[in-house]
């Protein structure tokens, strides 16, 4: 999908007028029925950013969509959640060959003040992903979401009273909750991808580490490694937590005392040099990070080769 400049839409009622539908029945919150407008005649793709929430479950929408890094399709049933800011695109089919399905629900965050949901839905990982993962839900689960979705939009459709926002906050927190289930879920089911990544990190750290790159830039940080991985760094985190129990920063720090251990125990470089060489200004910082991880000294390390 060719790069294009973003178009960004600021609320939730300037996209309901994009999109040809009547105006919101609540400005700071919609259930967009996928069904319920026509598909864009657009040529070439579009890039859109919003400055609100969306939750969407859409199928067979007769487009590719450019979510983060990744190429989606709509086969399936496909969860998206984006957070305010992010950047997403679609380049529509030309002859549309199915009549797309699903829904779409927008919270703006001033739905959200004064609740601890706008705390607590920054903490929900798969916002914070800059997009780089679809969920891809089952038929069950994608009728157990679709239900709630149609129970929010049925409650701001009724007489608002002083009850309908905590009724709605309370629903939107158990779709992501039920949604954070089914991440941890894919992360375990989609073993092959998660493990193609996983090997692709090793192939960064130990070209990395292979490199001059420690000496002149010291450590990478969890964010470049990330970003050589076309992830982001909280993506990484979780995924690498459910296959080796371990943070990004664990599998940094365990190739590094890979690296410190060839050397004591392959060169007669002292131990200055060798945490010189390993990016460290201090000989006590390296001493004790390889303490932590060996339960031995640098120095005792080596002298059990001799």
């Amino acid at each position: 999908m060719a790069s294009v400049q973003p178009y960004r839409i600021k609320t939730i009622t300037e996209y309901h007028r994009v999109l040809g539908l009547p105006k919101p029945q609540h400005p700071l919150i919609t259930v967009i029925n996928i069904e319920s407008f026509e598909q864009p005649v657009i040529d070439g793709p579009i890039s859109l950013i919003f400055d609100f929430y969306c939750i969407s479950l859409k199928r067979n929408l007769n487009a590719r969509m450019k979510y983060g890094q990744q190429n989606c399709d709509f086969d399936e049933g496909v969860l998206f959640c984006m957070a305010p800011g992010q950047v997403w695109g679609l380049e529509f089919e030309k002859e549309p060959t199915q009549k797309p399905s699903g829904w779409m629900i927008l919270v703006h965050p001033d739905f959200l003040w004064n609740t601890a949901l706008a705390k607590t839905i920054k903490q929900y990982g798969y916002f914070s992903y800059s997009v780089y993962e679809a969920l891809y839900l089952s038929d069950k689960e994608e009728a157990m979401i679709t239900g709630i979705a149609r129970y929010i939009e049925q409650e701001y459709n009724s007489n608002i009273d002083k009850f309908s926002q905590p009724v709605i906050i309370a629903q939107l927190e158990v779709i992501l909750t039920y949604a954070e289930r089914f991440y941890q879920r894919q992360f375990i089911t989609r073993k092959i991808t998660s493990h193609q990544l996983l090997n692709r990190l090793e192939d960064t750290l130990t070209e990395y580490f292979n490199s001059d790159a420690l000496l002149q830039k010291g450590l990478p940080t969890v964010a470049y490694i990330a970003g050589k991985l076309n992830v982001s760094p909280s993506y990484l985190g979780e995924m690498l937590k459910v296959l080796t129990g371990q943070s990004t920063q664990q599998h940094i720090h365990d190739k590094l005392i890979d690296k410190a251990k060839e050397k004591l125990s392959t060169t007669n470089l002292s131990v200055s040099e060798i945490a010189y060489d390993l990016g460290f200004e201090h000989l006590q910082s390296f001493s004790k990070l390889f303490n932590s991880k060996t339960n031995v000294s640098p120095l005792a390390f080596r002298q059990s080769f001799n």
